[in-house]
């Protein structure tokens, strides 16, 4: 074990072509968690390249060699002998024991047992971050978007490898039966789905109890990997449900609806927000804590937002509703409302906006 420890103490690490996110990594212990593919482990590694190379270990735990019981007897004392300072042990497991060090950062999708630890999500690319890989912006960066998602590993993949790129890693990530349900849920995405809707469906695809397919399906929704958006005032009504990148639906279903994309692509924008979400009849989203309503229309029209406002009146007067965004694809105009000030945005401008 001394020997493999040496091997990663010595190791070059490599971050070619790393894009500067909107996170940036704490100088103090912590836990990184995120979806497959999301960017976690070339973020820290761009970290640790900053640093001075004798100061940091970087230990990927998912290696078959790496032995529990003598890694644990082995790497404190190791990290003593050369003034370690930085332990980053990625794809943790909860069994390896945590060294004594400066600063410990713990890369993963579960992790438990690390309260003691300030914790951090990881999304996908925002819009935002996803414009730093494009060689300009203009009215192209959008429709890029559209095609390649927030999965930063999607600009250096040949195109007719993605797909199939993104298979196999989440296939390999999720397990077989957490497989089956992003492959169901890419189906049925910004639909009101419940779970007991998705042990029906997958019921007569594969053998699975209704608790296994729960225990899956939580999980799904706990690790950022599904959205569930419940509805305002009514927690046990059913939920939409929503994919952590679009890129997922093409990768695992051939469907077509641009309108429903279009959706999934506006609320992956709002969860990196990290503020309260619900969904009402007649309203796509209703952010209660800034008093917006926002509706998906990516070729709407003036006259189909007035429909719109109308049929969602009641509840906009209800609930004091101070603002209706309409997130277009190029649209943009002001709507004079009686009772509501309402404005039609392009998500380019809405995304890269404050509020957005």
């Amino acid at each position: 074990m001394t020997e493999l420890l040496e091997k990663y103490y010595r190791q070059d690490l490599h971050a070619g072509g790393y894009v500067e996110r909107k996170f940036s990594v704490p100088e103090h212990s912590f836990c990184l968690s995120g979806v497959a593919l999301s960017g976690k482990t070339m973020l820290v590694k761009h970290y640790l390249l900053q640093q001075r190379k004798a100061s940091y270990l970087y230990i990927d735990c998912s290696d078959i060699r790496l032995d529990t019981d003598r890694f644990n007897a082995q790497i404190r004392s190791f990290c003593n002998t050369h003034d370690i300072e930085t332990v980053v042990l990625d794809n943790y497991r909860p069994e390896l024991l945590r060294p004594a060090v400066s600063q410990l950062i713990l890369i993963g999708r579960e992790l438990t047992d690390t309260q003691d630890l300030a914790h951090y999500r990881l999304f996908p690319l925002d819009f935002e971050e996803f414009l730093a890989f494009e060689r300009k912006y203009d009215e192209s960066a959008l429709n890029d978007f559209l095609q390649l998602g927030g999965f930063p590993v999607m600009h250096r993949t040949p195109s007719e490898e993605r797909n199939l790129l993104l298979q196999r890693t989440f296939k390999t990530a999720l397990g077989d039966i957490g497989f089956d349900l992003m492959q169901l849920a890419a189906r049925l995405y910004t639909q009101k789905v419940s779970a007991f809707m998705l042990y029906e469906r997958l019921k007569s695809e594969r053998k699975i109890s209704k608790d296994m397919l729960y225990r899956h399906y939580e999980k799904l929704i706990a690790e950022g990997y599904l959205h569930a958006v419940a509805k305002f005032d009514h927690p046990r009504a059913t939920k939409k449900l929503y994919l952590c990148d679009i890129a997922l639906k093409n990768a695992l279903v051939f469907q077509k609806h641009f309108g429903r994309l279009f959706e999934n692509m506006v609320l992956a924008e709002l969860v990196k927000h990290r503020t309260q979400i619900f969904y009402e009849e007649q309203i796509d989203f209703y952010l209660p804590e800034s008093g917006r309503v926002i509706l998906c229309m990516p070729f709407g029209t003036k006259e189909i937002l007035f429909k719109k406002i109308e049929q969602a009146e009641a509840f906009i007067v209800t609930h004091g509703v101070k603002k209706v965004e309409v997130i277009t694809m190029s649209s943009e105009s002001s709507l004079h409302h009686p009772f509501v000030e309402a404005e039609m945005i392009p998500f380019a401008q809405w995304a890269l906006s404050d509020e957005g």
